[in-house]
């Protein structure tokens, strides 16, 4: 697969900068941007992920819609760096995106920004990119130090009539839309017409920190995805676990923690649509099909958590159809391709088992014995088999020790099935940092 990020060395030119802008543009369409590590060949830097977020299609047919308009995305860093770039998503388009303008600033409180901290973000040396309908752009890299556990403004001039064909939904984090006035992408106090709980385009911040700096992405559903949690407060086990680790890592290691998870996503198959709303949600594709964009791909990733299969096992016979049901061998199959592609990038693999489930309530008939006793047997294999190269035992984590397939009380947000503020810190907590390659 080829692919590259848009941007330059310090050594080309304008006219180079704007030729290879265009090439990698026209790649694009065909490959996602795959972000290189490496600051310079020989330096003691190099870039990291901070902050991703997976990109889904839009919830419903007709998406949101802007014209004239900036959006000002907030996201929380993990770990900090000197240098930024950020990645941008025309995944699920079927038309070209324009950004007219794109900034990156540290926010401050609600839309607005640290003056000081403002930067203006290039495109193979251009101040605005069209995205082509299916393709990734990085942008240049600018000088700012961003601190880690921060939160950062993303500001994104759309001048045209533009939908948000490609997104992130479950946000948990609220973001802001402009006035239709034209472009306030650089504007301390943020002219806001709206706001908004998702994510449209932006889908990783990367910093520039020491060599000894590495990521973890955590791959999964919703229960990645940190549903349940409390919003605007950065409590998902991921930001909790980033939090431990700015703490807890090894002296003079620097380690990143990517929320890569999607809602109703499944290992094995694309995310359903209801047969009888065909034009309502689909969540993404299956984890099989993403694994490489969302994790592979991913600047200075050396492990990864996988959390993914209970939609596998809950939603056929309810949100997707009865032809859709796997077995335990299936499942199994799924996971040992995770693996195996994983070990072919020596990337550290590291399973979650699948959480009690019993009377969820997301959709009827979610959960049945039956059901229940397939996600058993799938976790008995996730902690028994060897096969990766560790396990967080979220299950055990998480039930109730005189009811094992239901949630703890004091661990349920209230659906039966996504963990609470204090679920969240719970499974943040019991993670062995040695079981992440850390010691």
């Amino acid at each position: 697969m080829i692919g590259l990020p848009l941007e330059t060395d310090h050594a080309m030119t304008h006219s180079q900068s704007l030729l290879l802008a265009w090439v990698l543009a026209v790649l694009g369409t065909s490959a996602p941007a795959i972000a290189s590590t490496q600051e310079t060949p020989g330096s003691d830097v190099s870039w990291v992920g901070t902050w991703t977020a997976s990109p889904q299609p839009p919830r419903a047919h007709s998406p949101k819609r802007y014209e004239n308009q900036t959006l000002r995305l907030i996201v929380h860093t993990s770990s900090g760096g000197s240098k930024v770039r950020i990645r941008l998503s025309n995944t699920f388009g079927q038309d070209p995106v324009f950004i007219g303008g794109a900034h990156v600033a540290l926010r401050t409180v609600d839309a607005s920004i640290a003056p000081a901290s403002d930067r203006l973000l290039a495109f193979g040396g251009r101040a605005s990119i069209e995205i082509p309908a299916g393709a990734t752009v990085v942008s240049d890299p600018v000088g700012l130090e961003v601190p880690p556990l921060s939160d950062v403004a993303v500001s994104l001039f759309l001048p045209k009539a533009t939908e948000a064909t490609t997104s992130h939904h479950l946000a948990l984090q609220t973001s802001y839309v402009s006035t239709a006035t034209g472009d306030a992408s650089a504007a301390v106090n943020f002219p806001v017409a709206s706001t908004s709980t998702s994510w449209p385009f932006l889908t990783g911040v990367d910093v520039v920190a020491s060599s000894q700096s590495s990521a973890i992405v955590a791959f999964g559903d919703s229960l990645i995805d940190g549903d349940g949690s409390t919003e605007d407060a950065n409590q998902r086990w991921t930001d909790l676990l980033a939090r431990r680790l700015q703490k807890e890592a090894p002296r003079g290691t620097t380690v990143s923690v990517l929320n890569e998870g999607i809602i109703g996503n499944r290992l094995l198959n694309d995310s359903p649509r209801h047969a009888r709303n065909p034009a309502g949600p689909l969540f993404g594709p299956s984890g099989l099909a993403r694994f490489e964009r969302d994790v592979l791909t991913q600047a200075g990733v050396r492990c990864v958590i996988v959390g993914i299969g209970l939609n596998d096992i809950g939603l056929p016979s309810t949100f997707a159809p009865a032809s859709e049901r796997v077995s335990a061998e299936e499942m199994i199959s799924g996971y040992r391709q995770l693996i195996a592609r994983a070990r072919k990038e020596r990337i550290r693999i590291v399973a979650s088992t699948l959480p009690p489930f019993e009377h969820a309530t997301i959709v009827a008939g979610y959960y049945t014995a039956k059901k229940d006793a397939l996600r058993r047997t799938v976790n008995d294999w996730i902690r028994s088999s060897g096969e990766f190269d560790a396990v967080i035992d979220s299950d055990a984590v998480l039930r109730d020790p005189s009811h094992p397939a239901r949630l703890l009380a004091r661990y349920d947000s209230g659906d039966h099935l996504h963990p609470n503020d204090a679920g969240q810190a719970a499974i943040a907590t019991a993670i062995l940092l040695p079981s992440l390659g850390l010691e």
